[in-house]
């Protein structure tokens, strides 16, 4: 009876590791190497970081609406966080995030320093990039974020800057996945019964 347990216990512990790396990895290469999706945040970014260089705000919202990349649609620029106002550490922004969380970046590097993000996105530029919130004291301006330091600001829409696109969700299997917690859980549960059954046999 103990001999039968022990294939069982095996694959539900390999099952277990499966789960903790799969939750650790927070970025994730998509659509064969065209997108990357950040499991954190739950949005999924363009792999080419300047894909349509420099372009005034309104022409960038434009091109990043308009992306069809592997079939996908439902591009944007990122958002920004109003809150955090002008300035350093605002991990509240999508490009803030990416920046200081998965880059491991502090304030006055830059993007091009973190081994990890060059390791999966191509094109980045230490520049200013838009984003799609628009500030809200003056229709003029939209917010912006440099990565060249990691600073957010307000800038105004007519100035030419870089745009890099992200979506909503994810990419694989031609929409959202299950969390990697359910995926284990399920998994695990499928274990179980498979080992009732063969007790039972027994």
């Amino acid at each position: 009876m103990k001999a039968k347990t022990k294939p069982l216990t095996a694959l539900v512990l390999l099952a277990g590791i499966g789960l903790a790396s799969t939750a650790e990895a927070a970025l994730i290469s998509r659509l064969g190497g065209l997108a990357v999706y950040d499991t954190d945040r739950n949005i999924t970014w363009l792999q080419n970081a300047n894909a349509n260089g420099f372009m005034n705000w309104q022409t960038a919202k434009t091109w990043a609406e308009g992306l069809n990349i592997g079939g996908f649609t439902g591009w944007r620029l990122p958002t920004a966080d109003p809150v955090c106002g002008n300035a350093y550490n605002c991990t509240g922004s999508e490009l803030g995030h990416l920046f200081y969380t998965e880059g491991g970046l502090t304030q006055g590097q830059a993007i091009t320093s973190s081994a990890v993000l060059s390791g999966l996105f191509s094109n980045m530029q230490n520049a200013v990039y838009w984003s799609g919130t628009e500030y809200a004291p003056n229709p003029l301006s939209a917010w912006s974020f440099n990565t060249f330091g990691g600073f957010q600001s307000s800038l105004l829409k007519s100035f030419e800057r870089n745009a890099w696109a992200v979506r909503s969700g994810d990419v694989a299997g031609g929409g959202s996945v299950p969390e990697p917690g359910i995926i284990g859980l399920l998994g695990i549960g499928a274990l179980a019964w498979a080992g009732t059954k063969q007790k039972r046999r027994g």
